[in-house]
């Protein structure tokens, strides 16, 4: 199964622990394969930055290095308009769509109310853990 983390969800994995750790540690085991774009990445690259200024001693760049090695990259096509009430969200979906993933992982509210375009699923992590890996 492939699937897009959110940046909410894989910052929150690396920084702290509860379902975002375990999503995190699900990927490590490979119960899923992650698909990222260049812009997710950089996404997760400047929050991670932004939040090392608070907690200095979490080491973020192992995760973000096995990202950049074992994730399926893809060159996102735009989606045609805005799709999301909040069109910074639609990367997630572009991506999704262009790697054929099943899944996108978030607890934000706009990319929530976008599941189904183009039959991609966005789940929450409870969702997600409950459906897919437990």
């Amino acid at each position: 199964m492939k699937v897009v983390l959110d940046t909410n969800v894989l910052i929150s994995g690396i920084f702290f622990s509860g379902l975002p750790a375990k999503i995190l540690q699900a990927w490590r085991f490979e119960k899923f394969q992650l698909a990222v774009s260049i812009e997710i990445l950089e996404e997760y690259l400047s929050v991670a930055e932004r939040l090392t200024a608070r907690y200095a001693a979490v080491e973020y760049q192992g995760v973000l290095g096995l990202i950049v090695q074992n994730a399926e990259l893809v060159q996102a096509w735009g989606l045609q308009g805005p799709v999301c009430e909040d069109p910074d969200d639609d990367k997630f979906l572009a991506c999704a769509v262009t790697a054929k993933a099943e899944i996108i992982v978030s607890g934000d509210k706009a990319l929530l109310k976008a599941s189904g375009y183009r039959d991609v699923q966005v789940a929450t992590l409870k969702e997600f853990i409950l459906e897919f890996l437990d």
